[in-house]
């Protein structure tokens, strides 16, 4: 039995559908190599159903059988005979001797996600980082103070973050800046924007919610700006300015209104938008509490639970005793009285609420895209309460807008979130970020440690791909993953190239830029582009920019400063993912591991890409058996695009392909993109070899 020829996967060319409705009469595939002599037998659930041989094509045998999917989950995995005694199993991992639950495929009827973002490649915006458009809604240095400092206007836009007050730092981007960099993201490449959140909020992360209702007017619009500046003191009432900014309804309808229009003109571009919803705590601003007592003398707004306590919003929070009113015994998020814990077990309103906001802003006049969801396996004080919520939230969501996508920050093993009835994806850590990052640089994803021994460890490179996004993703949820080099959680990736440890507290922020090897980032870009999923780009991380994990890593875009070439370089990958639909779409299927060197083939029945990666400071030349992709024994390949330590190009030259085996000779910290396409003639020389026109 020649077990490199044997292959299954969920895309379309092994099961159809590829996202089966329930009861639903599904075809289930199985490759084998053709003139092998085997009984493939499908294991389906509890029931063993037997394959037949169906088709032929080259050195390939295609084995199918129909199965019907009924309304629950079911997995399943295929037992393949030999007629000469050998007998195995074939699940995630390819062929085994062993059965493991999770590494068996699973089909959740029903169950599909946005076709719109199966391998869209999105980008991350921190608003106050990316672009001031409208200087007159700039917070002002001394509006108001949150945590015992004052508000600050940093008047110079590339100034390091500070490293202990960056959340009361403000840089000035705006929604109006992103509007009008829209037609930079377009010529980009880009599909989707994932903005982190826009609601009013007194920090720059703005993860401390203060109004879900409406966009903070100092992203938006400021019309009116009455009251005066914080006179020193720790009492925010007393910011009557910030009160006037962020509770004057003209001035939030006005920024709801700025958002409704950025979406437009978004979607007139083609690019989708999706929003950052924080539901499991709020911030200690928020009007349901009011512990800075900004709502508490307007007539407009109810009491908050910390200002009276018959509050409507009593409920919302849980007080641990305390007296009347201002009363701060309330649970925090981690203990920290900024972020008050949401107590949805204790009040059906809250729950009501939170998923009325969750339509609102999916539904018009706003027509966002979808959420993503901060620290969503937090919600509710329960693991069955938090199921039984993200299960209405995501009917509410997708009965207002069917087209949206839930994507939830999770670390660790999501499953029993994604099967069909709670999330559609996850942001992909276990599976992406931290695999690719050990492999490539060896540093842990905050730059807090780096670790000699896994530098190159292509094994456990592959083998964590597989088996955390094994335990994590059915097909649907894998090709929506958001697979990120950088976010405004971590260190940026340029950064951590340079293999230093450490944090902006400890380093100076300009070490961060020292040591970098843009050879390495590329190589990062390389894998990310063509890998199954939704790749990500933190906003200036194709700009070349650099920074220590948080705050240090929301640097301000550097307009002006780009690295041009960085930029030209993520824009050609990003064509070539979005050029290729085996990137998009295809199987994916490991092709050689050696010490800092990976290869591994994105391919459907028409066309492979080939990804070779090689890690090491020194060339090296490798035999890599391509013919499992479905690519001829003989044959060439087109070089979309290689790069190396100093820089990269696109010539378009071939590569042959001899008895199935491709040889390549890659230079130190270098990656190439190959390419072969059955319906088009690789060089003009075959094109006229191959046809014969008659112009008498």
């Amino acid at each position: 039995m020649n077990t490199k020829a044997l292959f299954h996967d969920m895309t379309l060319d092994y099961l159809r559908p590829a996202e089966p409705d329930k009861n639903r009469k599904t075809q289930v595939r199985l490759r084998t190599a053709a003139g092998d002599k085997v009984e493939p037998t499908l294991v389906w659930g509890n029931e063993r159903r037997k394959m037949r041989l169906s088709e032929t094509d080259g050195e390939f045998a295609y084995y199918d059988v129909e199965v019907k999917t009924g309304s629950e989950p079911v997995m399943y995995y295929f037992e393949i005979s030999a007629d000469d005694g050998n007998a195995l199993i074939y699940d995630k991992r390819g062929c085994s001797r062993n059965i493991l639950d999770s590494m068996k495929f699973k089909i959740f009827p029903g169950f599909s996600t946005p076709s719109w973002a199966k391998g869209a490649v999105m980008y991350q915006i921190f608003v106050d980082r990316f672009c001031n458009g409208d200087k007159s809604n700039d917070v002002l240095t001394g509006e108001y103070v949150y945590n015992g400092h004052k508000s600050i206007h940093v008047d110079e836009w590339s100034q390091y973050p500070d490293s202990k007050w960056d959340f009361g730092e403000f840089y000035g981007g705006d929604l109006k800046g992103v509007m009008d960099k829209l037609d930079y993201l377009k010529d980009l490449g880009i599909d989707v924007i994932y903005f982190n959140p826009l609601f009013v909020s007194p920090s720059s992360h703005k993860y401390d919610t203060q109004d879900y209702d409406h966009i903070d007017p100092h992203f938006g619009v400021i019309l009116d700006d009455e009251g005066e500046l914080n006179d020193g003191s720790q009492d925010n009432s007393k910011s009557t300015r910030y009160i006037s900014r962020v509770t004057s309804k003209k001035n939030l309808e006005a920024s709801d209104a700025l958002f409704a229009q950025l979406v437009e003109e978004a979607h007139k571009r083609g690019i989708r938008v999706i929003l950052d919803g924080v539901f499991n705590h709020c911030g200690s601003f928020n009007k349901w509490l009011d512990k800075e007592r900004i709502y508490e003398k307007s007539s407009d707004y109810k009491k908050g639970a910390y200002v009276a306590g018959d509050s409507p919003y009593h409920d919302f929070f849980s007080f641990n005793g305390g007296n009347w009113p201002y009363n701060g015994n309330y649970d925090g998020w981690w203990g920290y009285d900024t972020l008050p814990k949401l107590n949805y077990e204790g009040s059906k309103e809250l729950e009501d609420y939170i998923i009325r906001i969750g339509r609102k802003w999916v539904s018009p006049p706003y027509n966002a895209d979808g959420w993503r969801l901060d620290v969503a396996a937090d919600l509710g004080h329960s693991r069955e309460y938090n199921h039984k919520f993200w299960k209405k939230f995501r009917a509410e969501v997708k009965k207002a807008n069917p087209e949206a996508i839930i994507l939830a920050e999770h670390y660790g093993p999501a499953g029993e979130w994604m099967q069909g009835d709670e999330w559609d994806t996850v942001m992909n850590y276990d599976a992406f970020m931290e695999p690719l990052t050990w492999f490539l640089t060896g540093m842990e994803k905050h730059s807090d440690e780096f670790q000699p021994a896994r530098v190159g460890n292509a094994r456990e490179f592959f083998d964590t791909m597989n088996y955390c996004g094994g335990e994590n993703f059915s097909m649907p949820s894998l090709y929506t993953a958001m697979n990120e080099l950088s976010n405004h959680d971590h260190s940026r990736f340029l950064t951590r190239t340079s293999q230093k440890v450490g944090r902006v507290s400890d380093l100076m922020p300009s070490s961060a830029e020292t040591g970098i090897n843009k050879g390495v980032m590329r190589e990062a870009v390389i894998v990310q582009m063509t890998w199954p999923g939704a790749p990500t780009i933190y906003y200036g991380d194709e700009a070349g920019l650099c920074g220590f994990t948080d705050p240090d890593n929301r640097r301000t875009y550097p307009w002006g400063h780009e690295d041009k070439e960085m930029i030209a370089f993520h824009k050609d990958m990003i064509a070539i993912h979005k050029e290729c639909p085996e990137l998009i779409s295809g199987s994916i299927r490991e092709l050689l591991a050696d010490n800092n060197f990976i290869a591994y083939g994105r391919f459907n029945r028409t066309a492979a890409v080939i990804v070779a990666i090689n890690n090491n400071d020194f060339e090296v030349t490798k035999e890599i058996e391509v013919w499992q992709t479905g690519i001829p024994r003989d044959a060439n390949l087109s070089t979309l695009l290689s790069s190396g330590y100093t820089g990269y190009i696109k010539d378009g030259s071939t590569v042959r392909v001899k008895d199935g085996v491709l040889t390549l000779t890659l230079s130190r910290r270098s990656g190439i993109v190959l390419r072969y396409n059955s319906f088009a003639p690789v060089s003009d020389d075959e094109f006229w070899a191959d046809n014969f026109f008659d112009f008498g």
